[in-house]
């Protein structure tokens, strides 16, 4: 079990292109840490900083407390599993799960004990005498995660590892992931670009845009409290309502943006400042057809239904708001007809504000 550091943490290409731009990190003890982003936000290529495959421009990492930025990969204690699972064609899932420990010459009687104790966890008995080309892209993941935990490391890392799979498969290997992290209780960093995967899979997630951490906080903190414009877009599913505009004030605070004018009914509106240029934020569920009690803390608006998109036991509805887009996520019992003019209920109290300069949040 290990906890890992990075300290001021530089990757400098040709060029002068910075991908990891002065990261600090500390992902502790038998954490599970997710690195999330776009693609291009340098958390694959910190994540190989980590593992050795990449050598740092500037800063430390440690492991273990342990210095690490001159250790060779094979002899950091960790283990990765890939994108592209990194199978050997030629042989078969128990050669491929041993192979690592063959080369380090582990006695033959341990890497036996060692693959089937993997095996057992990863339902991979049955398949153990099969080559890769015959396995499912799901089985073959659990292969190449298998190979990892044969090593018994002090930290997994893994770079991407579902984007290859089909939905269906991807929800069913969070879920083996996630109780392979509870059954052997050690340290995992895992970089996605899904925020849902990161979402349910991390005990914290840390955010990147640019090569710069934006947040690190756990899944519903980030979800809730956001701290700038950025994050607030990116973590949810739908994403976040935005509507740039001003405050003002004729007695009772009001955001207006073009010919859209909402009124505020908040405790600590005084806060935003009148004039001030901001982005409006809301969640696509705290947007109602109906208020429900309290109907003092709704600000109403009028929309027009461009799209219902049908979800099983949810409605998204993509409206119109004065030209601008707004989405609602609504109950099945709650239809309106395409076209249609509706009222929407915004929950003041979960309206976020960002500032349009800085992008940070503000009151809300």
């Amino acid at each position: 079990m290990a906890q890992v550091k990075l300290e001021n943490i530089f990757k400098i290409f040709e060029k002068n292109v910075t991908a990891v731009n002065n990261v600090s990190l500390t992902i502790e003890d038998r954490e599970f840490m997710v690195l999330v982003g776009p693609s291009g936000c340098g958390k694959s290529t910190t994540l190989r900083m980590i593992a050795g495959l990449e050598e740092i421009s500037d800063g430390n990492i440690f492991i273990d407390d342990q210095k690490v930025n001159d250790v060779p990969p094979k002899d950091r204690d960790i283990a990765m599993v890939f994108q592209n699972y990194a199978l050997y064609p030629h042989m078969t899932v128990s050669e491929n799960m041993a192979f690592g420990l063959k080369l380090r010459k582990f006695p033959k009687p341990e890497i036996e004990q060692r693959v089937n104790e993997a095996a057992e966890i990863l339902n991979l008995k049955e398949y153990l005498d099969r080559k890769p080309k015959a396995l499912s892209g799901g089985q073959r993941q659990r292969v190449a995660v298998g190979r990892a935990i044969v090593r018994k490391p002090k930290v997994f890392l893994f770079d991407e590892p579902l984007s290859n799979l089909d939905a269906k498969l991807r929800v069913q290997m969070r879920l083996e992931i996630s109780k392979l992290h509870q059954r052997l209780e050690t340290t995992m960093i895992y970089v996605t670009h899904d925020q849902v995967e990161a979402m349910t899979m991390g005990d914290r997630i840390t955010v990147m845009k640019d090569g710069v951490i934006q947040q690190v906080d756990t899944p519903l903190n980030l979800y809730n409290k956001p701290v700038n414009h950025f994050v607030a877009g990116f973590i949810g599913s739908p994403a976040m309502n935005f509507i740039e505009g001003n405050i003002s004030s004729n007695g009772k605070p009001a955001f207006k943006s073009g010919n859209l004018s909402l009124s505020l009914p908040l405790k600590n509106s005084e806060q935003l400042g009148t004039g001030k240029k901001v982005h409006l934020g809301i969640r696509p569920e705290h947007i109602l057809l109906k208020p429900e009690k309290e109907p003092d803390r709704y600000a109403r608006l009028n929309a027009t239904v461009e799209v219902v998109e049908p979800m099983g036991n949810e409605l998204f509805i993509y409206t119109s708001v004065d030209g601008k887009p707004l989405v609602v996520r609504a109950t099945v019992q709650e239809i309106p007809p395409v076209n249609s003019e509706i009222r929407l209920f915004l929950d003041a109290e979960k309206i976020l504000f960002f500032d349009h300069e800085t992008s940070k949040l503000m009151a809300s």
